[in-house]
């Protein structure tokens, strides 16, 4: 029921926003001469995009307003003009749909109440098939062609009233630069956490076992000395799994070994509540292994904080893949309120933007949190 109502919010919001179009594609035309004015064009060029982003979902970058205003307005003109035929293609695609509508609605009246149609003609079976086939047909090429005005317009409004070509490699360059500068941010802020676990876990254990171990060798006392190197056994064998548990969270062995679901299934089973795992990788092999390895961070970083910070008791992780994106979700049923600009998620967001990704935290006050990451596989 969800499914056919989104698409019937889809459909309608796809209709009102070719109607609108259609609209100011003939109001375009006689204010045309006007258009080379920087006021009418930069007007009509706003509300042109803000109808592409509410009902067409299409989300154009703005040009650079202030690097050359004289270019970008005669761009916003010529994208008025260009989409004329456009937008009345639309209007006139609606308009039979409209009529092929009307005329269904009233051939099934008029059969139901007098038995024929507008012709006179009988419902026989054969002329009711004849009717829902044709019906169909009509209906599936009206759809490609508002699916197509559809994709017009958005390649029209991209092409106009976004960046440029040149702009846009520039845009690129800074986004891989910042992209760099942050991930080698993430890298030494990993060295410093796996610094800090040293020195405080592992590295005060070996201290403590070197003490024992001292002070069983000066004991007198045999049995003083026994009791000694048993604590020593103890303390190493404490050190031996702080170490284990360090050079797991640097990077798992079963991630390169069995693969991520295993890899996940690991961070699961360590998890101090239930964690729900459920991957479904449609594409034969296995993803990149930079892919997979931010996948496995991302679950990491969200469990923990899930169990840190949010007093969760349970947390789902779907990851989805078909050879061209993977899609990680991490749904907690914690207080919610997490900060997408917190240490933790924020470099988990310079993770996925290193890989060309995106990152999104959806964590209202009082929850749930949900956490997805889309990572480019190619």
């Amino acid at each position: 029921m969800t499914g056919w109502r989104d698409t019937g919010r889809t459909l309608g919001r796809t209709v009102a926003g070719l109607t609108l179009g259609t609209a100011t594609a003939v109001l375009t035309v006689p204010l045309a001469p006007f258009l080379l004015h920087a006021g009418p064009a930069r007007a009509m060029a706003k509300v042109e995009r803000r109808r592409l982003l509410t009902f067409l979902d299409a989300d154009i970058p703005p040009a650079d307003q202030d690097r050359d205003r004289d270019r970008n307005r005669r761009r916003a003109a010529a994208h008025l003009l260009a989409r004329v035929p456009i937008g009345l293609l639309g209007g006139v695609i609606l308009g039979l749909c409209a009529a092929g509508a009307v005329t269904a609605v009233r051939v099934a009246v008029g059969w139901w109440i007098t038995g024929r149609n507008l012709d006179r003609i009988p419902p026989s079976p054969v002329i009711i098939v004849y009717f829902a086939l044709a019906g169909a047909v009509l209906a599936f090429l009206a759809g490609q062609g508002l699916a197509g005005v559809v994709a017009a317009e958005r390649r029209l409004a991209a092409r106009f009233l976004g960046p440029d070509r040149l702009e846009a490699y520039r845009r690129r360059v800074a986004e891989l630069a910042a992209s760099r500068a942050e991930v080698v941010a993430a890298v030494d802020d990993e060295r410093r956490r796996i610094e800090r676990d040293l020195h405080d876990g592992v590295q005060q254990r070996l201290v403590a076992l070197g003490l024992l171990i001292g002070r069983a060798r000066r004991a007198g006392d045999p049995d003083r000395a026994r009791d000694l190197l048993l604590q020593a056994h103890d303390e190493s064998r404490r050190a031996l799994e702080d170490l284990r548990e360090t050079s797991w969270r640097v990077f798992p062995s079963a991630l390169d070994s069995e693969g991520l679901a295993a890899a996940l299934e690991a961070v699961a089973e360590r998890a101090p509540f239930p964690v729900d795992v459920e991957v479904a990788l449609d594409a034969p092999g296995r993803p990149p292994r930079e892919v997979e390895t931010a996948a496995y961070f991302v679950v990491c970083e969200a469990v923990t904080n899930a169990a840190k910070h949010a007093g969760a008791s349970r947390v789902t992780v779907r990851v989805a893949g078909d050879g061209r994106i993977l899609v990680v979700r991490i749904i907690d049923d914690g207080t919610g309120g997490a900060e997408p600009s917190g240490g933790g998620l924020h470099g988990l967001a310079r993770r996925a933007a290193a890989l060309d990704g995106t990152f999104t935290v959806v964590s209202p006050p009082g929850g749930p949190t949900e956490i997805t990451a889309e990572l480019p596989c190619g």
